[in-house]
C-alpha cells in the first residue's frame, strides 16, 4: 500500500492509530487509492478507533464484492433510471471539489418501484456515487485532497411526503441513506438543503436516526430567505459553477435557470413505464430471502431478540398468489405484550410489502404471518426480516432468533 504524498497533520495518538489501523487490513487494501487519505476516512468515521474502523471496513469490503460495485461502470441502468433519476453535477467549488446538485422533488420513488426492482434503484445509486467520487478523485491531481470530497445541493422545492408514507418507497430511502453511511464515510464535504419546507422538519427528524453525528453535522438546512441561501452557496463557489436557480450564472441554452442538460431533472414517471399487474419485478438479492409455506387456516411466528434499545426492524417479504394477514407484536421479560405493528392483510403479491420499525426498548419481537382466516389455500412465502443495531453503534450487538 503506497503512502500518501500529500503531507497530513496528525495529533501524535491519531497517528499512532492510523499505523496500527494500516497494518490490520492490509491484507484487503492493495489498490493504488488505498492511501493514508483513504484510510483516514474510515478512523474519522469510528473517532479514531482501529477496531472499529477495521470492521467497517472490511465489512465494506464484503458489500462491495456483494454488489459487485467494481463492476458497475460497466452495468447499463433500465431506461426509465437513466431518465427519472435526478441528480448531476453543475461544477466545481472553490476547493475543486465537484458540486452535486440534486433535485429531490423529482424523486419518483413510488414510480420507480413500480417500473424496477430495489436492487436496480441501489445499484443506480451505488453507480452514481462511484461516478462523483471519481470525478473528486481526479480532481485531487490538479487540487490536492481539499478537492477530494464532494460539496451537495439538495433542492427540495415542491417536497412532498405523501409518497414516502407508502412502505416500501420509505424503507428504500432509509435503506439507501444506512448504506451511504456504512459505506462512504468522510465522502460528504458539506451539504446544503435549500428551498426546504415546514413539513421537511418531521421527514428530517426521522432521517437523522440513521445518521451519524459527523454526517449531521455537515447538513444545512437552510431556512433563510433564497437571497440569503444564494450568497451562502457563492461564498463556496463561484457563479459560473453553479445553476442560475441557486443563484450562479449557469443556464441551458434555452435560458432555463435549472440547467436540465447538466442535472437530471426527474419528475412523475408515465405509466407506459410500469411493470404490468400479476408480472414480477425480478431482484437480483433474492438469495437472501427465505422461504416457507404458510397453510391454510395456520399461522407462522418468527421471534426475534432485540438486546438493546433503539434497534430496527426490518422486513421485506412477498407471496407467490393471494394476500396474507402481517402484523408484529413485543413481549418484555415479565411477559408484558404490546402491539408494534398491527394486523392486518397485506396484497404482497401484487408488490413485495417492505418496512422498517424502531424498537425502542430491549424485547422479543414477534412477526406473524397468519393465514387461519384462509379455509382454501396455503401461501407460498418469501420473507427477508433481521434486527439491526442502533446506527450509531460502532460494533452491532449479539442478535439471536429463536423460532
Amino acid at each position: 500500500m503506497p503512502p500518501a504524498t500529500e503531507r497530513i497533520d496528525l495529533e501524535d495518538d491519531q497517528r499512532f492509530a492510523l499505523m496500527k489501523f494500516r497494518r490490520n487490513v492490509k491484507d484487503i487494501c492493495t489498490k493504488p487509492d488505498h492511501d493514508d487519505h483513504f484510510l483516514l476516512r474510515w478512523l474519522k468515521a469510528r473517532n479514531f478507533d482501529p477496531e472499529a474502523a477495521e470492521k467497517m471496513l472490511r465489512e465494506s469490503m464484503k458489500w462491495r464484492e456483494r454488489w459487485g460495485v467494481d463492476d458497475l461502470e460497466h452495468w447499463e441502468p433500465p431506461e426509465v433510471l437513466q431518465k427519472y433519476y435526478p441528480s448531476g453535477i453543475s461544477g466545481f467549488d472553490k476547493d475543486g471539489s465537484p458540486i452535486v446538485v440534486i433535485p429531490f422533488a423529482g424523486l419518483d420513488m413510488y414510480g420507480l418501484l413500480h417500473c424496477v426492482s430495489k436492487s436496480d434503484v441501489v445499484k443506480a445509486t451505488i453507480k452514481m456515487l462511484e461516478s462523483y467520487i471519481k470525478v473528486a478523485q481526479e480532481q485531487t491531481k490538479i487540487h490536492g485532497q481539499k478537492a477530494a470530497q464532494v460539496m451537495c445541493v439538495i433542492d427540495m422545492v415542491d417536497f412532498n411526503l405523501r409518497q414516502y408514507a407508502w412502505r416500501p418507497a420509505g424503507e428504500v430511502t432509509l435503506n439507501m441513506i444506512q448504506m451511504y453511511e456504512a459505506n462512504y464515510p468522510e465522502i460528504l464535504k458539506v451539504c446544503y438543503v435549500v428551498n426546504a419546507p415546514k413539513i421537511f422538519s418531521l421527514a428530517f427528524s426521522i432521517v437523522k436516526n440513521f445518521l451519524n453525528d459527523y454526517t449531521i453535522g455537515k447538513i444545512h438546512i437552510t431556512k433563510t430567505d433564497p437571497a440569503k441561501w444564494k450568497a451562502l452557496l457563492l461564498t463556496k463557489a463561484d457563479p459560473d459553477q453553479l445553476p442560475a436557480h441557486f443563484g450562479g450564472t449557469q443556464t441551458d441554452p434555452d435560458g432555463n435557470p435549472r440547467c436540465t442538460m447538466k442535472i437530471r431533472q426527474g419528475g412523475k414517471i408515465h405509466k407506459s413505464y410500469y411493470v404490468k399487474r400479476g408480472d414480477k419485478i425480478a431482484d437480483s438479492d433474492n438469495g437472501d430471502y427465505c422461504t416457507a409455506t404458510v397453510k391454510k387456516g395456520e399461522k407462522l411466528r418468527l421471534s426475534f431478540v432485540a438486546p438493546v434499545g433503539g434497534s430496527f426492524l426490518k422486513w421485506s417479504f412477498r407471496t407467490d398468489s393471494h394476500d396474507i394477514r402481517f402484523g408484529i407484536k413485543s413481549q418484555d421479560e415479565e411477559g408484558n405484550e404490546a402491539i408494534v405493528v398491527p394486523l392486518k392483510r397485506v396484497a404482497a403479491h401484487q408488490m413485495d410489502e417492505v418496512g422498517v420499525t424502531t424498537l425502542p426498548v430491549p424485547c422479543t419481537y414477534t412477526v406473524l404471518f397468519d393465514n387461519s382466516y384462509s379455509f382454501l389455500r396455503s401461501k407460498k412465502l418469501q420473507y427477508n426480516i433481521a434486527v439491526t443495531p442502533p446506527i450509531d453503534e460502532d460494533g452491532a450487538p449479539d442478535i439471536s432468533r429463536t423460532d
